[in-house]
């Protein structure tokens, strides 16, 4: 049996850790109804029992910023440990998810450095420094960090019909919110779809953010952060000879495909994501993120 630890919350409006944790342990109905999060259990219970588990894998640890909270992830989602302290976790798990939107860096370390594998949701860091912290975890398939999206079911179909499209011309990519926490999910998606070859950036700004990649292929990427609006992750590929779009629903299959996947890392100690293309991905957004607007930024090959 492989036992997991899951921690979160930064804020109450990441729900991560009540979604990963009921896809691996299943949920209870009465508690999640107490929760603040009743609209995660309502797509919960659109899916099938058979939907739920990863065999030979539970949930046993979790922590969050407050007990009472802990006790409700933990009451909801079949989960035996409410710890008051992560680092009780420590000899207690084969693995860890780091579910929460701050804290990265200085949670995982405890874990990295004892060889327990973690799992880091998205953005892995906003810093330079701590990414050369992690570079060598990653390589060493102890890390993993991505967006749930890069695992996709509405991606995969992408990526299988990619080369009916012809040489890809222009990619318009829509997100709410900001750039750096959700912007990052079409980062990665791009970066699995083998496109995110970038050698300049401009950066604009209205009542929306928007981003324009050039690559080294001569496509341009257009990726607008929308702000707060209903929730949007959409993805058009204008190729030569075709276009097709995806907009992407499911995130039940995504979160579960990343979770196998950490699994699989687990498992196999190898890498699930090349560790060249996480270090890409992030590089890209931090210096993305600090480009001012109108400006424009210019990478090295």
């Amino acid at each position: 049996m492989i036992k997991l630890g899951i921690i979160g919350l930064k804020n109450k409006d990441n729900g991560h850790p009540f979604s990963f944790s009921a896809i691996i342990n299943g949920y209870n109905e009465k508690y999640f109804k107490l929760s603040n999060y009743k609209n995660i259990l309502n797509y919960l219970k659109k899916k099938p029992k058979k939907s739920f588990g990863i065999k030979g894998v539970k949930i046993t640890h979790a922590w969050t910023q407050s007990l009472s909270l802990t006790k409700t992830l933990c009451k909801s989602c079949n989960i035996d440990n409410a710890v008051e302290n992560y680092k009780d976790m420590l000899g207690n798990v084969n693995g860890v998810i780091i579910a929460r939107d701050d804290l990265h860096y200085s949670i995982s370390k405890h874990f990295l450095k004892k060889n327990i594998p973690v799992f880091i949701d998205k953005p892995l860091t906003s810093k330079i420094k701590e990414l050369n912290f992690f570079k060598k975890y990653l390589k060493s398939a102890l890390l993993m960090s991505s967006s749930g999206l890069r695992f996709a079911n509405e991606v995969n179909l992408l990526k299988k019909n990619q080369k009916k499209l012809g040489r890809i011309k222009s990619v318009n990519a829509l997100v709410l919110n900001d750039f750096f926490k959700y912007g990052v999910h079409m980062l990665d998606i791009l970066d699995e779809l083998n496109l995110l070859k970038v050698k300049k950036v401009l950066r604009l700004k209205s009542n929306i953010d928007q981003i324009i990649f050039y690559c080294e292929n001569k496509a341009v990427i257009n990726l607008q952060c929308l702000g707060k609006i209903n929730k949007i992750f959409s993805i058009t590929l204008i190729g030569q000879n075709a276009t097709m779009q995806i907009d992407i629903k499911d995130n039940f299959s995504a979160f579960k495909n990343t979770l196998v996947n950490f699994i699989k890392m687990i498992k196999t100690k190898k890498q699930v994501i090349n560790y060249k293309k996480t270090l890409k991905v992030i590089n890209l957004l931090i210096k993305t993120n600090n480009l001012k607007y109108g400006k424009i930024q210019r990478f090295k090959k």
